[in-house]
């Protein structure tokens, strides 16, 4: 409830005061005089006025009076002060010898009764003030939350602008062996932005601790599943010889799935092996053509990796295009 609504004369509060006014004022004219007291300007009692001054015998006194409660509870906002105003007019009210000796005590007893209503209203508008301050801290958490998301997609965004920006310059790079390094940095910096790198450059020493004996580009998660990346960058289409070492440090481990990214396209023989190697773990075979043309696009990368492991399960395909 807000604070124009708890102030509004509800049908009881409005019958009450309808009752009461003429009550407290001997004429018709006092009548218009205490609604203007509350402060209701003339241009809300002209009618009113004019009907007086040409035949008053047409209305009384609580015609007036609901005439002027309606037009101050149809004001809205713009009457609040004067609902206010009159309100509080009536329930100070103790000079009860202006009004007619014969109904003294029946406007004591009816400003009695409005003191009691506004009273009751008073609690109910407390009860909906506690919850309403309740529901604007739970309205303004929500609202701390939501900024705190924008923030972060916004984030999120300007990383994988970056990242975008350092995988198309690595096209520019004329060094082989440099434009692969700087790939595998760059496809880990846009998984990395995208929410879905668990680890990059994962190296595994031998056994007493020294020299590399295996290294993998990178390890992503999606639906909680890890796959091994590996990130190539050949002059040549990506043959059976190039596909089996990745098959085989995915045999060395349990329950992952492989990704392997090529620039070059793919052989029938690797496309084979890959398929094959369905019947055991699943490969997918992604080129770095499908991924700037999802990047173009601005596509979600989580949901196009989504699609090819599907694509691969379901239709048997690990190399299934999405351009």
């Amino acid at each position: 409830m807000n604070e124009s609504e708890a102030f509004h004369f509800p049908p009881e509060l409005f019958g009450q005061l309808v009752d009461t006014i003429p009550l407290l004022c001997r004429s018709k004219r006092d009548v218009v005089l205490f609604f203007r007291g509350a402060g209701m300007p003339a241009s809300m009692t002209v009618d009113t006025d004019e009907q007086l001054a040409t035949d008053r015998s047409a209305i009384n006194k609580y015609d007036i009076a609901r005439t002027f409660l309606t037009a101050l509870n149809e004001g809205g906002d713009r009457t609040l002060s004067m609902r206010r105003e009159l309100l509080r007019r009536v329930v100070e009210f103790d000079d009860f010898s202006v009004c007619w000796p014969e109904k003294q005590n029946e406007a004591v007893g009816r400003v009695a009764q409005i003191q009691k209503t506004v009273n009751a209203k008073d609690t109910i508008t407390r009860i909906n003030l506690a919850h309403k301050q309740q529901t604007d801290a739970a309205r303004a958490e929500r609202e701390r939350e939501q900024t705190a998301q924008r923030a972060e997609r916004q984030k999120r965004k300007t990383a994988i602008v970056e990242a975008k920006t350092k995988l198309f310059g690595v096209f520019a790079e004329a060094d082989a062996q440099r434009r692969g390094k700087q790939l595998e940095v760059a496809l880990n910096a846009l998984f990395a932005a995208c929410g879905i790198l668990v680890e990059e450059d994962v190296r595994r020493k031998g056994g007493d601790g020294v020299g590399v004996v295996e290294q993998i580009d990178g390890v992503i998660k999606i639906d909680n599943e890890l796959l091994l990346v590996e990130i190539k960058w050949w002059s040549e289409s990506i043959g059976y010889a190039e596909i089996s070492p990745h098959i085989s440090r995915l045999m060395l481990r349990a329950g992952v799935s492989g990704l392997f990214i090529s620039n070059s396209d793919f052989t029938p023989s690797a496309i084979k092996v890959a398929e094959d190697f369905l019947n055991q773990r699943t490969l997918v075979l992604c080129t770095l053509q499908e991924i700037v043309a999802l990047l173009e696009r601005e596509g979600d990368l989580e949901d196009f990796i989504r699609k090819k492991i599907t694509a691969a399960r379901v239709n048997r395909l690990p190399l299934k295009k999405i351009l």
